[in-house]
């Protein structure tokens, strides 16, 4: 089939090759416009639509009835919106499971089926996954990429690099957000992809989610309060709290939970877990997730912000900025088996962004907008969280690094913590 000669290369390229490499079957997972398709598109070498408009009902027949019939074609074959037939499922884990062949499908979907009832294999063994995120700034062609995450995991550590981009630059990325589609759109038109994206969840697909007809008023107020706690590990009752005080709704607790539930199957929102290190002392770690979107933009077009409403308000932009920085870390993290964590004691002792390999290599970082002060504070709050870690039980941190959004040079200070901005890093 016909590849895009104008492809951007995705960190999730050779990671799905390499899934593919091992498992019969690959699943894709992400919020819409990501990039699901068009990135599995360029690795397959047949495609099926599901969702296609004039084989909708036909697909949908023929995956109840002769499911195989959908599968034939050269491998590896995709099978794009899989979740618009839930039993293509089984039919693919049974040709997987007796096929000597590996790599043979790449499934695609935004959205987890409402219905898995009739699922009879879960797929363990027979399927990988992945999930793809808006595009990092590196992706995007708007970071150097002078510094690499992998290379200071090897040790790396006497860094030197640039970034061009200012913080109306950022500011800019913020609103835009890493939709593939508006990245070689004229600005004005670009900041547009964001409102429509969030329009779009509001109106149709919150209810694709789980069958559950929701009102778009009260998850657009869902998303504004959503949005005002980016970074932060507020509870449940608390959004309800939010919600009641500045939207003026009636929402109960458990309303929120099937909301933020709804919202996380369509990977809209992105919560981040707890990190929990072993500490020489015996300080208590919070355990909350913290609160995040997929793509800071969606917070932006959920408070109908833009890029010079967060220069105007450098609180609200730092907390949105680390959201962006999250969505970059967690890119960058996946290409080395890695995940990211937030971390934080009862003591108020916090750490916002941890990288941890799956060897147990992690990496400690402060988010930051810029300027020396708020920089010096990072670093103390670094050096103190590495002092705190018990190292005869787990590793030292492999760097500590303060992430801004301003300043034009990455570079290590006299204390060890690195210092680098957003528009400089890469996997």
């Amino acid at each position: 089939m016909t590849k895009i000669e104008t492809y951007r290369p995705r960190i999730a390229d050779k990671l799905l090759e390499r899934k593919l490499k091992g498992k019969g079957a690959v699943l894709v997972e992400g919020a819409k416009w990501c990039g699901k398709t068009t990135t599995s598109e360029q690795i397959c070498n047949s495609v099926l639509y599901m969702s296609d408009p004039q084989k909708r009902e036909q697909n949908i027949q023929l995956a109840r009835l002769n499911p195989t019939l959908l599968l034939r074609g050269e491998k590896p074959r995709l099978i794009d919106e899989w979740q618009v037939a839930p039993k293509l499922w089984d039919a693919v884990r049974f040709e997987a499971d007796h096929s000597r062949d590996l790599g043979l499908f790449i499934l695609t979907g935004s959205s987890v089926p409402p219905d898995m009832s009739d699922v009879i294999h879960s797929g363990t063994g027979r399927f990988g996954w992945i999930k793809m995120r808006p595009m990092s700034l590196w992706e995007s062609g708007e970071s150097t990429g002078d510094i690499s995450l992998s290379k200071l995991f090897n040790g790396e550590t006497d860094i030197a690099g640039i970034s061009n981009l200012d913080l109306e630059r950022i500011a800019f990325v913020t609103c835009r957000g890493g939709w593939p589609l508006s990245i070689d759109m004229e600005d004005e038109i670009a900041l547009d992809q964001a409102f429509d994206y969030v329009a779009a969840v509001e109106k149709r697909d919150i209810q694709m989610a789980d069958g559950v007809e929701r009102d778009a008023t009260r998850v657009h107020r869902l998303l504004r309060s959503y949005s005002r706690h980016q970074g932060m590990q507020v509870s449940y009752a608390a959004i309800k709290d939010d919600l009641i005080e500045n939207e003026g709704d009636s929402f109960d607790t458990d309303t929120v939970i099937s909301y933020i539930k709804a919202l996380k199957r369509i990977f809209v929102i992105e919560d981040v877990e707890a990190w929990n290190p072993n500490l020489r002392s015996k300080t208590a770690i919070r355990s909350s997730d913290t609160r995040y979107f997929t793509d800071p933009s969606i917070a932006t077009a959920a408070l109908g912000l833009g890029p010079s409403d967060l220069i105007a308000d450098l609180n609200t932009f730092g907390l949105i900025f680390e959201t962006l920085c999250m969505r970059d870390l967690r890119v960058y993290a996946e290409a080395l088996n890695g995940n990211v964590y937030h971390s934080r004691d009862k003591n108020g002792l916090e750490c916002d962004a941890v990288v941890h390999l799956r060897d147990g290599r992690y990496g400690l970082i402060e988010i930051k907008l810029g300027g020396d002060k708020l920089i010096g504070q990072g670093a103390a709050t670094l050096l103190t969280l590495a002092e705190k870690i018990d190292t005869t039980k787990m590793k030292s941190p492999s760097f500590l690094m303060v992430l801004t959004a301003t300043g034009d040079y990455a570079y290590r200070r006299e204390d060890g913590v690195l210092v680098v901005p957003i528009g400089s890093l890469k996997n």
